[in-house]
């Protein structure tokens, strides 16, 4: 749904790791920023993979054989509740639009991939407090394609086994019909167009983006 010529606050991207999140925040901040709608990249990690070195570091295996399931999740949700705050706070007092790469769907999904429905509930209390962006993209790609993305970049791993409980919660929210979906697993410009072209109230028209009601990213979006 387009919203005028509102002001744009914040933009969220979401998807299970592999699907180019990173790529495409940076992208669209940098092409608001040109289009004169001043934008800021805002990374909102939830520490997962620094709490994973830190148990290598320390002999385990993994993070949950360092603080247990229950343990990540508290971890996680404190991290990235801090980081969203942080992003939100910055763009209020200099006026630009919050482009955030994850949000908090993103630890919601999380909490579900992981098995521990419970920590949910307090999740949402906390995360109550952040206003809804004005657009949600999901990044959906293949586990299988996510999965090669990430052995192919080397810096981190993850199994296929997480990739498809993430990709499945993610489908499963109660937010899932707002998203606006977006196929990640086209090559990463045709990925850069779709979003921008659904942005079209607040980016100028790209050579060759296709634009309007017929525009094939715009007739996926939820009101």
């Amino acid at each position: 749904m387009r919203r005028g010529r509102a002001r744009l606050r914040t933009v969220a991207l979401i998807g299970i790791d592999g699907s180019g999140k990173t790529t495409q925040a940076h992208r669209l901040a940098d092409a608001l920023t040109a289009a004169g709608r001043p934008a800021k990249y805002r990374r909102n990690a939830s520490g997962r993979r620094w709490l994973g070195r830190l148990a290598h570091r320390l002999g385990r295996p993994d993070a949950q054989r360092l603080v247990g399931r229950d343990g990540v999740l508290a971890v996680e949700s404190v991290l990235r509740w801090l980081a969203i705050a942080a992003a939100l706070l910055s763009c209020l007092l200099t006026g630009r639009t919050a482009v955030m790469d994850r949000y908090s769907a993103c630890q919601y999904a999380s909490i579900r991939a992981n098995g521990g429905q419970r920590w949910e509930r307090l999740a949402r209390a906390g995360y109550r407090l952040f206003p809804t962006p004005e657009v949600t993209f999901l990044l959906a790609v293949d586990p299988a394609e996510a999965y090669r993305r990430i052995e192919e970049r080397g810096t981190d791993h993850e199994t296929m086994g997480w990739l498809t409980a993430a990709d499945t919660a993610y489908r499963a929210l109660p937010e899932y019909p707002s998203f606006v979906l977006v196929d990640a697993g086209r090559p990463a410009q045709e990925v850069t167009e779709q979003i921008q072209a659904y942005l079209g109230t607040w980016l100028p028209p790209s050579p060759g983006t296709p634009r309007g009601d017929g525009d094939p990213l715009t007739a996926q979006a939820r009101p």
